[in-house]
């Protein structure tokens, strides 16, 4: 993965620490990537809601991904674990490509770890940014 500074808006890092300490009450299984996610928030770049850049990815961002490996292309919405969805490409930020996506840009290529080894992503463009929309409650 990329080691520089990742951005996150104010509301999504204030939302998002408070819901892995909300999952840890509720004994969330997967703890590794709770801790993941945590790691990630740290070495971030905190920035206010307005001044994220739009080709940057946040929650609720609809993002289009190519595998760097076989040139496979996939669309994929990040968003909370209780409006994940598999079926509809609605990724957990929890979830390690969710983890892996959030804060970068358009262009950044990721590192996402699976059983079989890690896969590279490159992250094409967002269609949808909630900020870049003027969607600040989303």
């Amino acid at each position: 993965m990329l080691q520089g500074a990742i951005q996150v808006t104010s509301f999504d890092m204030d939302r998002l620490f408070s819901m892995i300490e909300q999952l840890r009450k509720n004994g969330f299984p997967e703890t590794d990537n709770l801790a993941r996610l945590e790691d990630e928030l740290a070495r971030s770049e905190e920035v206010p809601s307005e001044q994220v850049g739009a080709d940057v990815v946040t929650m609720n961002s609809r993002v289009l991904l190519r595998d760097e490996a076989n040139g496979h292309e996939m669309s994929c919405t990040l968003v909370f674990p209780s409006d994940a969805d598999a079926s509809a490409n609605r990724i957990s930020v929890v979830a390690p490509l969710g983890t892996a996506i959030l804060g970068y840009r358009v262009g950044d290529v990721i590192d996402w770890a699976m059983p079989g080894g890690v896969r590279q992503y490159r992250i094409l463009k967002i269609d949808y940014q909630p900020e870049a929309a003027g969607d600040f409650h989303l």
